[in-house]
């Protein structure tokens, strides 16, 4: 029987070329004049998830 993906978290995670699952940072919505254009430059960027929250991510994602 096929698995169903879980579409919030397709949309929210990606995939790189060498398998490693990537997210988008949090803290970029509001509030942004406090915070130094350096901290939210480095915001916007995407980073590798923890291996601690992968297990969870990949039972959400069967196919990615």
């Amino acid at each position: 029987m096929k698995q169903k993906t879980n579409r919030s978290a397709a949309k929210r995670f990606t995939l790189t070329g060498g398998s490693k699952v990537m997210r988008n940072k949090a803290y970029k919505s509001h509030l942004l004049s406090s915070k130094k254009r350096k901290r939210k430059r480095n915001l916007g960027k995407p980073t590798v998830v923890d291996s601690a929250n992968l297990k969870g991510i990949r039972r959400m994602l069967p196919y990615l």
